[in-house]
């Protein structure tokens, strides 16, 4: 005796059970996609910091060759051009930043600069409550909002308590 066996083959989904997939997948996204981006927002924070590192480091091989910080109004562009002075161009060993271009924060703007010398803080025309920012130039990012002076500024410097206190960071 044959007995056979009737198979049912089915060739596709039905609609339910794509409903049902499609249900899942939302709320899978849902519940991981805040979680993503949280982490894209430290992500771009840290990629600032490290870039601001590598400014740091750029400015202290200038240091050495120069014998001193460029001036604020200097800015960052001494680290890939040299001096117009031919004294100082002679002493300049650039470009100190590896491909000749300075980066842009994670958000497309430009790092500002600043440096305040221990003669300008103490005749009053800039801020010196920090100790290590008459030591050191102040490299920032204006942060997502790209406003300056605002709490998600980052900086290699930390904010001096009266401009905590404020609200706003030095001007540049």
């Amino acid at each position: 005796m044959h007995l056979r066996l009737s198979r049912n083959t089915r060739h596709g989904l039905t609609l339910l059970e794509l409903m049902i997939v499609l249900i899942i997948l939302v709320g899978l996204i849902a519940i991981v996609g805040p979680r993503l981006l949280g982490s894209q927002k430290k992500a771009d924070i840290r990629t600032a910091q490290v870039q601001i590192g590598g400014l740091a480091s750029s400015l202290k091989m200038y240091a050495v060759d120069m014998k001193s910080f460029p001036l604020t109004e200097e800015g960052l562009d001494v680290l890939i051009s040299p001096p117009e002075d031919e004294a100082l161009a002679k002493k300049w060993d650039g470009p100190y930043i590896e491909g000749g271009k300075l980066p842009n924060d994670p958000w497309g703007s430009s790092f500002q600069y600043e440096y305040v010398t221990d003669a300008s803080a103490s005749d009053g025309s800039g801020s010196n409550s920090t100790g290590a920012s008459s030591d050191f130039p102040r490299i920032f990012s204006l942060g997502p909002d790209r406003q300056p002076g605002t709490s998600d500024d980052i900086s290699n410097v930390p904010p001096s308590d009266d401009e905590t206190d404020s609200g706003k960071s030095t001007k540049k």
